[in-house]
């Protein structure tokens, strides 16, 4: 497969994966139809915004291809039709967030190393990728955003995929099996860690109430 239709796929479908966290955000905080289309536009396409912004290459790409428009409408009705509990949303969101941040943090990284960025600055690119649509759906939905929040491991895979997906392009082996690796790596860590509630320490380990 084409290394660009690769990317767009891998790209379009994390937009989707964010965009239904959104939408069950919205579900799980009752906004109407509306509100879970923002959200889901939010989650979806605000860390490719902000990485497109960053690099300078003109308007971000959402646009410019309405095509990733398509994902969220999708994702809202999608969430719309599935009848289920306040703690299944919760499940869901989980699910749906690991599944964009995993492809998020590779897609973002090739962008990045294909705009010519030197490899720590692509990583860097596709962390902000990978964690920026959701830390945008949490501050509008008005609750503590999943990245700051102690008891999630959240930021560390995105590190660890973005890291991956450098050297694996620097050693020449990144192919879309490769690629579907590293991002079901990011996956499994996230979801491991909200199950197994890993965290990493706090600011000060000294903390007063």
């Amino acid at each position: 497969m084409d290394a660009s239709l690769t990317l767009l796929i891998l790209d379009l479908v994390g937009v989707y994966f964010f965009a239904v966290s959104g939408s069950l955000l919205a579900a799980r905080q009752r906004f109407d139809l509306v509100g879970s289309l923002l959200l889901a536009c939010v989650a979806g396409l605000g860390g490719g915004v902000v990485r497109d912004l960053v690099l300078g290459a003109g308007p971000p790409v959402v646009f410019t291809q309405p095509l990733y428009l398509v994902p969220p409408v999708v994702a809202v009705v999608t969430v719309y039709f599935i009848s289920a509990s306040v703690r299944r949303y919760n499940r869901l969101l989980v699910v749906f967030d690991a599944a964009g941040l995993a492809l998020f943090c590779v897609s973002g990284t090739l962008i990045g190393l294909n705009a010519h960025q030197h490899p720590v600055a692509a990583a860097l690119l596709g962390v902000t990728t990978a964690v920026g649509g959701g830390l945008l759906r949490d501050v509008i939905a008005n609750v503590t955003p999943t990245l700051f929040d102690q008891r999630e491991f959240y930021a560390i895979p995105a590190f660890v995929g973005a890291a991956l997906t450098v050297a694996a392009e620097s050693a020449g082996l990144l192919q879309g099996v490769a690629a579907i690796v590293i991002a079901a790596l990011v996956f499994g860590l996230r979801v491991a860690g909200r199950r197994l509630r890993w965290s990493i320490p706090l600011a000060s380990r000294n903390v007063v109430d």
